[in-house]
Parts: C-alpha cells; sequence; structure tokens
C-alpha cells in the first residue's frame, strides 16, 4: 500500500504539470511528450499525425526517437512537468527499471502492447542471400562465440554452405530495443544450441550473458544508431552487407531490400503474426497514469493508438502486425479502464 506522503507528492507533480514551464521553457506544458523506441517511432509519429487532425484542439504530440532503454530511463526519472507522459519500446519494461520507476515516484504505470514487429535480417535487392539461423548469426557476430576467440571473416567460415563473402552487419546500438530482442531471440537461443552454455547459465549467469550477448567490435557488426533508415542506406548501397532492422522498415523499402529467412521461414507479415518467424516480438507503450488528467489530449490518445492497431487500421499498413485477438482484447480494456501493471508480470 502507497503512503500517504507519496500519494501526495505524486498528486502535487501531477496538477503541476499543467502549470510549469515545458522542458525548455517558452509556455505551459500542454502538449503530449513520448519517448523510446525507433521501431516504434513511426506508428507513434503516425497516430500522432491522425490525432492531430482529429483533435486541432489539442497540441500535436511529441514523439522523439531514444532507444527503448533511453526513453524508459528518462519516463522512470519521475512525474512532473519535466518528465515524458509515454516511453514507447520494442521490448518488455524490465523488473528493475519498473522498481526505478517505483521509487522515483512513478508508481502507477499503463502497459499497452500495441502489436507485433519483427527483427528482419536483410540485403540489398539482388545482393547477397542467406538462410540464417539463431545459430549461424550467433556465430557470425558473437565476440567470443562459445567462449572462444572469433575467427571468422567470411559467412563461409561460419558455414560452409553460405557465401564466401566478408561478415558485414548493420545494426542497432546497445540502447535498442531491437538490440535488445536480438539478443534474446537471437543470439542467445543460438548460443544455448551448446549444452556447455545452457550449464553455463546456470553456474554464472554473468559470465553466460557475456559470452551469448556482447557483438564483436572488429568492423564486422557495425552499430547505426537509432537511424533504422541509415541501415537501409547502408545496405542498399552495398550488396555483400546484412542489415537488421524492424519488420516495418523491410515492408516500406521491399523496392530496395529483401528479407532473409531464418530457419527457413521468411519474415513477412503471416510468419509473425502467428511467430512462426524466430525474430517475433511484441511492442509497447507504457503511459503515466498520474498524467492522465493533467496533460490535455492524453487520454483522447492512448484511444487513437486504439483505433489504429487493427489489421484494418492505419498502422497495419505501414508495416505493424496486429495482436493476437486476445492480447488486443487485453489491451484495449486496459487503454480504457487505465490499469495499471503490478510489476509481478516482468522479469
Amino acid at each position: 500500500m502507497r503512503s500517504t506522503v507519496s500519494i501526495c507528492l505524486a498528486a502535487a507533480a501531477a496538477l503541476s504539470l499543467a502549470a510549469c514551464d515545458a522542458p525548455g521553457g517558452g509556455g505551459t506544458r500542454d502538449s503530449i511528450r513520448a519517448v523510446g523506441s525507433s521501431t516504434v517511432y513511426p506508428f507513434a509519429k503516425v497516430v500522432a499525425e491522425n490525432f492531430a487532425r482529429s483533435h486541432p484542439d489539442f497540441k500535436s504530440p511529441l514523439i522523439e526517437s531514444t532507444g527503448s532503454g533511453g526513453g524508459i530511463a528518462l519516463f522512470c526519472e519521475g512525474v512532473g512537468p519535466n518528465t515524458p507522459d509515454i516511453a514507447n519500446a520494442s521490448r518488455r519494461m524490465t523488473k528493475s527499471e519498473f522498481d526505478t520507476c517505483q521509487a522515483n515516484g512513478v508508481e502507477d504505470v499503463i502497459e499497452l502492447q500495441v502489436g507485433l514487429d519483427g527483427i528482419a535480417f536483410a540485403s540489398a535487392q539482388g545482393g547477397i542471400m542467406m538462410n540464417l539461423t539463431p545459430e549461424i548469426v550467433y556465430k557470425a557476430i558473437a565476440a567470443q562465440p562459445y567462449g572462444e576467440e572469433q575467427t571468422a571473416r567470411t559467412w563461409a567460415d561460419v558455414d560452409p554452405s553460405l557465401p564466401d563473402e566478408p561478415i558485414l552487419v548493420y545494426g542497432p546500438p546497445s540502447t535498442s530495443g531491437t538490440r535488445d530482442a536480438l539478443k534474446e531471440l537471437i543470439l542467445e537461443v543460438g548460443c544455448d544450441a551448446d549444452p556447455a552454455m545452457e550449464q553455463l547459465k546456470e553456474t554464472d549467469e554473468d559470465r553466460h550473458a557475456q559470452i551469448c550477448t556482447e557483438v564483436r567490435s572488429d568492423g564486422a557488426y557495425v552499430d547505426q544508431g537509432e537511424q533504422d533508415n541509415l541501415i537501409v542506406q547502408k545496405i542498399g548501397n552495398n550488396p555483400k552487407a546484412v542489415g537488421v532492422f524492424g519488420y516495418s522498415y523491410l515492408e516500406e523499402n521491399a523496392g530496395k531490400v529483401q528479407g532473409l529467412p531464418m530457419n527457413g521461414v521468411e519474415p513477412t507479415y503471416e510468419n509473425i503474426s502467428s511467430f512462426r518467424y524466430p525474430g517475433a516480438r511484441p511492442l509497447y507503450v507504457y503511459v503515466k497514469k498520474a498524467h492522465l488528467d493533467a496533460i490535455p489530449g492524453l487520454k483522447e490518445f492512448i484511444a487513437e493508438w486504439t483505433r489504429s492497431w487493427g489489421a484494418d487500421g492505419p498502422l497495419a499498413k505501414i508495416g505493424l502486425v496486429p495482436s493476437p485477438d486476445d492480447a488486443m482484447a487485453a489491451n484495449l480494456e486496459a487503454a480504457t479502464e487505465y490499469t495499471a501493471i503490478t510489476g509481478n508480470e516482468l522479469e
């Protein structure tokens, strides 16, 4: 149960939102501010644009691409006019992040799964083509594959059936939710294909994480920041390069790039929605309940998300894969009842 002091502090902060100066000064905080995932960014922008057209009496929301981890960190700094109302994330908030939120007075967090995306591996149209597996990707870009020195220089060094071309992968930075999902859904799976690594996880979790998720820094894996469009541009200009980004960017640039299959499964809308594709993942939006009544239009903006995330909605047209029906129904309820998570469901 929350203390009377913490309740009063949260209430006071919420009441001050509309009356205090916005970050950077120049007026009151009367517009929505969302930070976070570069993958969720294009979807959030469309929702914001449609919201602005539907609600001309409210100011247009400010959407910032800071990466999932960076966005959640900003979101969890506290309640009040100098903190964001929303964090967009291409992976779920962790229990430690939630605990930081709680410690800083962000006690009521609404979690919405807004849809699905896939970690797509791609190359230029007509460029290098491979049937990848989590094990191949891990062996190719891990800093110390299975704890050994990284000696692979070409894809053929990893697997003789692959092209004898230099390994060059353009991918997301460590602050990105896409990188987190790459670690969890691909790299760790490939690493744990070795029984010794699974055993290591039980005896030395930190060492396991280091071996299984650290990527090489010798130029074979190139961090391209939070701009997924830059990765598309890089592989479009180099037919021997591979890019890693959200599925929506693959669909948006279908004339320039081609998806690479994973375990023989193509990164397509249908394969992501069914979770057949190994890189399928949920996308999230986190909202501060304390800001709902203080920030003009915040409730209406949440409602705009719910009108946008269906199979016939505007987000599907730009690559968002709708959540399964049961998940969509549960999240619609959370978005209308403003149900806060307890933290027990997080890891």
